[in-house]
Protein backbone atom coordinates (compact mmCIF):
# COMPACT_ATOMS: atom_id res chain seq x y z
CA UNK A 1 0.00 0.00 0.00
CA UNK A 2 1.32 3.43 -0.97
CA UNK A 3 1.03 5.65 2.11
CA UNK A 4 1.44 9.42 1.94
CA UNK A 5 2.82 9.37 5.49
CA UNK A 6 4.18 6.31 7.26
CA UNK A 7 4.22 7.75 10.79
CA UNK A 8 1.94 10.29 12.49
CA UNK A 9 3.11 12.07 15.65
CA UNK A 10 0.15 13.67 17.42
CA UNK A 11 0.86 15.99 20.37
CA UNK A 12 -2.06 17.12 22.51
CA UNK A 13 -1.04 20.09 24.65
CA UNK A 14 -3.61 19.41 27.35
CA UNK A 15 -5.84 22.48 27.89
CA UNK A 16 -3.93 24.92 25.63
CA UNK A 17 -6.93 26.77 24.19
CA UNK A 18 -6.61 29.71 21.82
CA UNK A 19 -9.71 31.79 22.59
CA UNK A 20 -13.39 31.35 23.40
CA UNK A 21 -15.55 29.21 21.15
CA UNK A 22 -18.71 30.70 19.58
CA UNK A 23 -20.76 28.70 22.11
CA UNK A 24 -18.64 29.70 25.14
CA UNK A 25 -21.58 31.54 26.72
CA UNK A 26 -23.48 28.26 27.06
CA UNK A 27 -20.62 26.97 29.23
CA UNK A 28 -20.22 30.16 31.30
CA UNK A 29 -16.88 30.71 29.53
CA UNK A 30 -17.30 34.07 27.84
CA UNK A 31 -13.92 35.80 27.61
CA UNK A 32 -11.87 32.64 28.13
CA UNK A 33 -8.52 32.81 26.34
CA UNK A 34 -5.90 30.43 27.71
CA UNK A 35 -2.95 31.34 25.48
CA UNK A 36 -3.84 35.01 25.20
CA UNK A 37 -4.21 35.58 28.93
CA UNK A 38 -1.03 33.67 29.77
CA UNK A 39 0.91 35.71 27.22
CA UNK A 40 -0.45 38.95 28.73
CA UNK A 41 0.48 37.82 32.22
CA UNK A 42 4.00 36.90 31.12
CA UNK A 43 4.52 40.12 29.20
CA UNK A 44 4.79 37.95 26.08
CA UNK A 45 5.56 34.27 25.60
CA UNK A 46 8.97 33.12 24.37
CA UNK A 47 7.97 30.29 22.03
CA UNK A 48 10.07 30.78 18.88
CA UNK A 49 9.58 27.23 17.63
CA UNK A 50 5.80 27.23 17.87
CA UNK A 51 6.03 30.69 16.33
CA UNK A 52 8.02 29.32 13.40
CA UNK A 53 5.33 26.70 12.86
CA UNK A 54 2.71 29.45 12.65
CA UNK A 55 1.06 29.65 16.09
CA UNK A 56 0.68 33.44 15.91
CA UNK A 57 -0.54 33.16 12.35
CA UNK A 58 -3.65 31.43 13.69
CA UNK A 59 -4.23 34.40 15.95
CA UNK A 60 -1.51 36.69 17.22
CA UNK A 61 -0.25 35.75 20.68
CA UNK A 62 1.75 38.25 22.72
CA UNK A 63 5.51 37.81 22.36
CA UNK A 64 5.19 35.44 19.38
CA UNK A 65 5.71 37.16 16.04
CA UNK A 66 3.65 35.93 13.08
CA UNK A 67 5.91 34.49 10.40
CA UNK A 68 5.79 35.13 6.66
CA UNK A 69 6.74 31.53 5.87
CA UNK A 70 5.23 29.22 8.52
CA UNK A 71 6.71 25.74 8.68
CA UNK A 72 3.28 24.22 9.29
CA UNK A 73 -0.20 24.46 7.86
CA UNK A 74 -2.24 26.18 10.55
CA UNK A 75 -5.76 26.90 11.77
CA UNK A 76 -7.94 26.41 14.82
CA UNK A 77 -10.59 23.81 15.61
CA UNK A 78 -13.99 24.08 17.27
CA UNK A 79 -15.27 21.21 19.40
CA UNK A 80 -18.48 19.71 18.03
CA UNK A 81 -19.34 17.47 20.98
CA UNK A 82 -21.12 18.63 24.13
CA UNK A 83 -18.65 19.09 26.94
CA UNK A 84 -15.21 20.48 27.60
CA UNK A 85 -13.43 17.67 29.39
CA UNK A 86 -10.39 15.58 28.55
CA UNK A 87 -12.25 12.46 27.46
CA UNK A 88 -14.70 14.34 25.24
CA UNK A 89 -11.85 16.18 23.52
CA UNK A 90 -9.66 13.13 22.96
CA UNK A 91 -12.51 10.86 21.91
CA UNK A 92 -13.60 13.48 19.38
CA UNK A 93 -10.03 13.78 18.05
CA UNK A 94 -10.22 10.05 17.32
CA UNK A 95 -13.52 10.36 15.52
CA UNK A 96 -16.34 10.07 18.06
CA UNK A 97 -19.12 12.60 18.68
CA UNK A 98 -20.47 12.94 22.22
CA UNK A 99 -24.08 14.14 22.43
CA UNK A 100 -24.64 13.44 26.14
CA UNK A 101 -22.07 15.15 28.38
CA UNK A 102 -20.39 13.17 31.12
CA UNK A 103 -21.97 13.85 34.53
CA UNK A 104 -20.37 16.02 37.16
CA UNK A 105 -21.13 15.97 40.89
CA UNK A 106 -20.84 19.48 42.35
CA UNK A 107 -22.47 18.30 45.59
CA UNK A 108 -20.42 15.12 45.92
CA UNK A 109 -21.38 11.57 45.03
CA UNK A 110 -24.70 10.02 46.08
CA UNK A 111 -24.96 8.03 49.29
CA UNK A 112 -25.47 4.73 47.46
CA UNK A 113 -22.02 5.00 45.88
CA UNK A 114 -20.27 6.06 49.09
CA UNK A 115 -22.01 3.36 51.13
CA UNK A 116 -21.00 0.64 48.68
CA UNK A 117 -17.39 1.85 48.71
CA UNK A 118 -17.31 1.74 52.50
CA UNK A 119 -18.94 -1.71 52.64
CA UNK A 120 -16.59 -3.16 50.04
CA UNK A 121 -13.36 -1.73 51.45
CA UNK A 122 -14.04 -1.69 55.17
CA UNK A 123 -12.78 1.89 55.19
CA UNK A 124 -14.74 5.07 55.87
CA UNK A 125 -14.92 7.79 53.23
CA UNK A 126 -14.03 11.39 54.04
CA UNK A 127 -14.29 14.43 51.80
CA UNK A 128 -16.80 13.59 49.05
CA UNK A 129 -16.85 17.07 47.57
CA UNK A 130 -15.26 19.07 44.74
CA UNK A 131 -11.74 20.06 45.69
CA UNK A 132 -8.24 20.80 44.48
CA UNK A 133 -6.01 17.75 44.74
CA UNK A 134 -3.42 19.60 46.80
CA UNK A 135 -5.88 21.43 49.04
CA UNK A 136 -7.80 18.26 49.92
CA UNK A 137 -4.55 16.69 51.14
CA UNK A 138 -3.83 19.68 53.33
CA UNK A 139 -7.35 19.49 54.75
CA UNK A 140 -7.80 15.73 55.21
CA UNK A 141 -4.37 14.10 54.83
CA UNK A 142 -3.62 13.95 58.55
CA UNK A 143 -7.06 12.51 59.37
CA UNK A 144 -6.57 9.91 56.64
CA UNK A 145 -3.23 8.86 58.12
CA UNK A 146 -4.74 8.56 61.60
CA UNK A 147 -7.90 6.66 60.59
CA UNK A 148 -7.13 4.95 57.27
CA UNK A 149 -10.24 6.54 55.76
CA UNK A 150 -10.31 7.08 52.01
CA UNK A 151 -10.22 10.65 50.71
CA UNK A 152 -12.83 10.82 47.96
CA UNK A 153 -13.25 13.99 45.95
CA UNK A 154 -14.28 15.25 42.55
CA UNK A 155 -13.75 18.37 40.45
CA UNK A 156 -15.45 20.32 37.71
CA UNK A 157 -14.63 17.32 35.50
CA UNK A 158 -16.57 14.06 35.41
CA UNK A 159 -14.25 12.26 37.79
CA UNK A 160 -14.18 10.39 41.09
CA UNK A 161 -10.74 10.61 42.69
CA UNK A 162 -9.50 8.54 45.62
CA UNK A 163 -6.42 9.80 47.46
CA UNK A 164 -4.49 7.60 49.86
CA UNK A 165 -1.05 7.69 51.46
CA UNK A 166 1.11 4.91 50.08
CA UNK A 167 2.16 3.88 53.59
CA UNK A 168 -1.46 3.73 54.80
CA UNK A 169 -3.18 2.14 51.81
CA UNK A 170 -0.76 0.07 49.69
CA UNK A 171 -0.84 0.85 45.99
CA UNK A 172 -2.26 -2.55 45.06
CA UNK A 173 -5.16 -2.05 47.46
CA UNK A 174 -5.81 1.49 46.20
CA UNK A 175 -5.89 0.24 42.61
CA UNK A 176 -8.33 -2.55 43.55
CA UNK A 177 -10.58 0.00 45.27
CA UNK A 178 -10.54 2.20 42.18
CA UNK A 179 -11.32 -0.77 39.94
CA UNK A 180 -14.36 -1.50 42.10
CA UNK A 181 -15.43 2.17 41.95
CA UNK A 182 -15.10 2.02 38.18
CA UNK A 183 -17.43 -0.99 38.07
CA UNK A 184 -20.00 0.87 40.18
CA UNK A 185 -19.84 3.95 37.96
CA UNK A 186 -20.16 2.04 34.68
CA UNK A 187 -23.89 2.26 35.32
CA UNK A 188 -25.30 4.63 32.62
CA UNK A 189 -27.19 6.43 35.39
CA UNK A 190 -23.90 7.87 36.63
CA UNK A 191 -22.01 8.48 33.34
CA UNK A 192 -18.72 9.25 35.16
CA UNK A 193 -15.81 9.62 32.76
CA UNK A 194 -12.91 8.59 35.00
CA UNK A 195 -11.99 7.14 38.35
CA UNK A 196 -8.48 8.21 39.36
CA UNK A 197 -6.19 6.70 41.98
CA UNK A 198 -4.27 9.57 43.62
CA UNK A 199 -1.51 8.11 45.84
CA UNK A 200 0.62 10.47 47.90
CA UNK A 201 3.47 10.42 50.40
CA UNK A 202 4.94 12.73 53.05
CA UNK A 203 3.85 14.14 56.39
CA UNK A 204 1.20 16.69 57.41
CA UNK A 205 2.17 20.05 55.96
CA UNK A 206 4.41 18.42 53.36
CA UNK A 207 2.29 15.94 51.41
CA UNK A 208 3.25 15.22 47.82
CA UNK A 209 1.38 13.29 45.15
CA UNK A 210 3.43 10.52 43.52
CA UNK A 211 3.71 9.50 39.85
CA UNK A 212 1.77 6.31 40.66
CA UNK A 213 -1.52 7.89 39.59
CA UNK A 214 -3.73 5.57 37.58
CA UNK A 215 -6.86 6.45 35.57
CA UNK A 216 -9.80 4.10 35.03
CA UNK A 217 -11.88 5.45 32.17
CA UNK A 218 -15.14 4.47 30.59
CA UNK A 219 -14.59 2.52 27.41
CA UNK A 220 -15.35 4.56 24.29
CA UNK A 221 -18.95 3.91 23.25
CA UNK A 222 -17.91 3.30 19.64
CA UNK A 223 -14.93 2.28 17.56
CA UNK A 224 -12.30 4.98 17.14
CA UNK A 225 -9.65 5.44 14.49
CA UNK A 226 -7.23 3.82 16.95
CA UNK A 227 -9.29 0.62 16.90
CA UNK A 228 -9.26 0.61 13.12
CA UNK A 229 -5.51 1.18 12.94
CA UNK A 230 -4.79 -1.62 15.40
CA UNK A 231 -7.09 -4.07 13.61
CA UNK A 232 -5.36 -3.24 10.32
CA UNK A 233 -2.02 -4.18 11.96
CA UNK A 234 -0.74 -0.63 12.26
CA UNK A 235 1.01 0.58 15.41
CA UNK A 236 -0.74 2.83 17.93
CA UNK A 237 1.74 4.01 20.56
CA UNK A 238 0.16 5.89 23.46
CA UNK A 239 2.30 8.24 25.55
CA UNK A 240 1.17 9.61 28.89
CA UNK A 241 -2.48 9.20 29.84
CA UNK A 242 -3.71 8.38 26.32
CA UNK A 243 -4.13 4.68 27.08
CA UNK A 244 -6.08 5.52 30.24
CA UNK A 245 -8.36 7.95 28.39
CA UNK A 246 -9.31 5.21 25.91
CA UNK A 247 -9.21 2.40 28.50
CA UNK A 248 -6.56 0.69 26.37
CA UNK A 249 -8.84 0.47 23.32
CA UNK A 250 -6.87 0.54 20.07
CA UNK A 251 -3.48 0.78 21.81
CA UNK A 252 -0.62 -1.52 20.74
CA UNK A 253 2.07 -0.05 23.01
CA UNK A 254 1.75 2.22 26.05
CA UNK A 255 4.47 4.46 27.50
CA UNK A 256 3.66 6.05 30.86
CA UNK A 257 5.01 9.49 31.78
CA UNK A 258 5.44 11.53 34.97
CA UNK A 259 5.69 15.05 33.50
CA UNK A 260 5.68 17.12 30.32
CA UNK A 261 9.42 16.76 29.97
CA UNK A 262 9.20 13.00 30.45
CA UNK A 263 6.49 13.02 27.79
CA UNK A 264 8.81 14.80 25.37
CA UNK A 265 11.55 12.27 26.19
CA UNK A 266 9.18 9.40 25.40
CA UNK A 267 8.12 11.11 22.18
CA UNK A 268 11.76 11.28 21.11
CA UNK A 269 12.04 7.56 21.85
CA UNK A 270 9.18 6.82 19.47
CA UNK A 271 10.78 9.04 16.83
CA UNK A 272 13.73 6.63 16.94
CA UNK A 273 11.43 3.60 16.52
CA UNK A 274 10.72 1.97 13.18
CA UNK A 275 6.93 1.71 13.10
CA UNK A 276 3.99 2.41 10.82
CA UNK A 277 1.03 4.14 12.37
CA UNK A 278 0.40 6.65 15.16
CA UNK A 279 2.37 7.97 18.14
CA UNK A 280 -0.14 9.81 20.37
CA UNK A 281 1.14 12.03 23.22
CA UNK A 282 -0.72 13.94 25.90
CA UNK A 283 1.20 16.63 27.82
CA UNK A 284 -0.76 16.71 31.07
CA UNK A 285 1.13 19.29 33.18
CA UNK A 286 -0.38 22.32 31.43
CA UNK A 287 -3.82 21.28 32.65
CA UNK A 288 -3.22 19.44 35.92
CA UNK A 289 -0.41 21.54 37.41
CA UNK A 290 -1.20 25.00 36.13
CA UNK A 291 -4.63 25.40 34.54
CA UNK A 292 -6.72 23.89 37.36
CA UNK A 293 -4.51 25.57 39.95
CA UNK A 294 -4.94 28.92 38.19
CA UNK A 295 -1.20 29.51 37.92
CA UNK A 296 -0.55 31.61 34.79
CA UNK A 297 3.14 32.06 35.61
CA UNK A 298 3.79 28.34 35.96
CA UNK A 299 1.69 27.66 32.87
CA UNK A 300 3.67 30.16 30.81
CA UNK A 301 7.00 28.78 31.96
CA UNK A 302 5.82 25.25 31.12
CA UNK A 303 4.83 26.38 27.62
CA UNK A 304 8.25 27.92 27.07
CA UNK A 305 10.01 24.79 28.38
CA UNK A 306 7.96 22.63 26.00
CA UNK A 307 8.75 24.93 23.09
CA UNK A 308 12.47 24.61 23.80
CA UNK A 309 12.24 20.84 23.22
CA UNK A 310 10.71 21.09 19.75
CA UNK A 311 14.03 21.35 17.81
CA UNK A 312 14.85 17.84 19.07
CA UNK A 313 11.58 16.66 17.52
CA UNK A 314 12.17 18.46 14.22
CA UNK A 315 15.65 16.95 13.93
CA UNK A 316 14.35 13.38 14.19
CA UNK A 317 11.39 13.73 11.82
CA UNK A 318 11.69 11.74 8.59
CA UNK A 319 10.51 12.68 5.11
CA UNK A 320 7.40 10.49 5.44
CA UNK A 321 6.43 11.66 8.95
CA UNK A 322 3.58 14.01 9.83
CA UNK A 323 3.59 16.05 13.05
CA UNK A 324 0.25 17.35 14.35
CA UNK A 325 0.09 19.67 17.38
CA UNK A 326 -3.25 20.54 18.96
CA UNK A 327 -5.16 20.63 22.29
CA UNK A 328 -8.30 19.06 23.76
CA UNK A 329 -10.01 22.07 25.45
CA UNK A 330 -9.00 25.24 27.27
CA UNK A 331 -8.16 25.87 30.94
CA UNK A 332 -7.66 29.61 31.22
CA UNK A 333 -5.69 30.29 34.44
CA UNK A 334 -7.02 33.87 34.50
CA UNK A 335 -10.66 32.78 34.18
CA UNK A 336 -12.99 32.32 37.15
CA UNK A 337 -13.18 28.99 38.98
CA UNK A 338 -10.89 26.01 38.39
CA UNK A 339 -12.77 24.46 35.49
CA UNK A 340 -11.86 23.77 31.89
CA UNK A 341 -12.91 26.46 29.42
CA UNK A 342 -14.81 26.04 26.15
CA UNK A 343 -12.33 27.33 23.57
CA UNK A 344 -11.00 26.85 20.09
CA UNK A 345 -7.80 24.80 20.03
CA UNK A 346 -4.80 25.38 17.74
CA UNK A 347 -4.00 23.03 14.88
CA UNK A 348 -0.48 22.95 13.45
CA UNK A 349 0.39 20.34 10.80
CA UNK A 350 4.06 19.98 9.87
CA UNK A 351 6.09 17.80 7.52
CA UNK A 352 9.49 18.26 5.90
CA UNK A 353 7.99 18.98 2.49
CA UNK A 354 6.40 22.27 3.57
CA UNK A 355 8.07 25.34 2.10
CA UNK A 356 5.37 27.75 3.23
CA UNK A 357 2.40 26.61 5.28
CA UNK A 358 -1.11 27.70 4.38
CA UNK A 359 -4.02 28.88 6.51
CA UNK A 360 -6.40 25.93 6.52
CA UNK A 361 -10.14 26.52 6.93
CA UNK A 362 -11.34 26.56 10.55
CA UNK A 363 -12.23 22.98 11.44
CA UNK A 364 -15.76 22.37 12.70
CA UNK A 365 -14.80 19.25 14.65
CA UNK A 366 -11.72 17.84 16.36
CA UNK A 367 -12.61 14.64 14.48
CA UNK A 368 -10.98 16.13 11.37
CA UNK A 369 -7.68 14.86 12.80
CA UNK A 370 -8.96 11.31 13.14
CA UNK A 371 -10.49 11.42 9.69
CA UNK A 372 -7.17 12.59 8.23
CA UNK A 373 -5.31 9.73 9.91
CA UNK A 374 -7.90 7.21 8.71
CA UNK A 375 -7.70 8.65 5.19
CA UNK A 376 -3.92 8.31 5.11
CA UNK A 377 -3.91 4.68 6.26
CA UNK A 378 -7.07 3.83 4.30
CA UNK A 379 -8.96 2.43 7.29
CA UNK A 380 -12.61 2.86 8.29
CA UNK A 381 -13.48 5.92 10.35
CA UNK A 382 -16.55 7.08 12.33
CA UNK A 383 -17.08 9.73 9.61
CA UNK A 384 -17.69 12.57 12.06
CA UNK A 385 -14.93 14.75 10.61
CA UNK A 386 -13.48 15.98 7.32
CA UNK A 387 -10.01 14.92 6.24
CA UNK A 388 -7.46 17.62 5.45
CA UNK A 389 -4.97 15.17 3.94
CA UNK A 390 -5.35 16.52 0.41
CA UNK A 391 -5.12 20.12 1.66
CA UNK A 392 -1.68 19.59 3.20
CA UNK A 393 0.05 17.84 0.26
Amino acid sequence: MDLRFKRFFLIVMDSVGIGESPDAKSYNDEGADTLGHIASHMGGLKMPNMGALGLSNIREIGGITPTSKPLAHYTKMQEASRGKDTMTGHWEIMGLHIDTPFRTFPDGFPDEIINKLEEKTGRKVIGNKPASGTEILEELGEEHMQTGSLIVYTSADSVLQIAAHEEVVPLEELYEICEYARELLNDPAYMVGRVIARPFVGKPGAFERTPNRHDYALKPFGRTVMNELKDANYDVISIGKISDIFDGEGVTKSLRTVSNMDGMDKLLETLDMDFTGLSFLNLVDFDAKYGHRRDPQGYGEALEAYDARLPEVFEKLREDDLLIITADHGNDPIHHGTDHTREYVPLLVHHKGIEEGIHLPIRESFADIGETIANNFQVTSPKNGKSFLNEIN
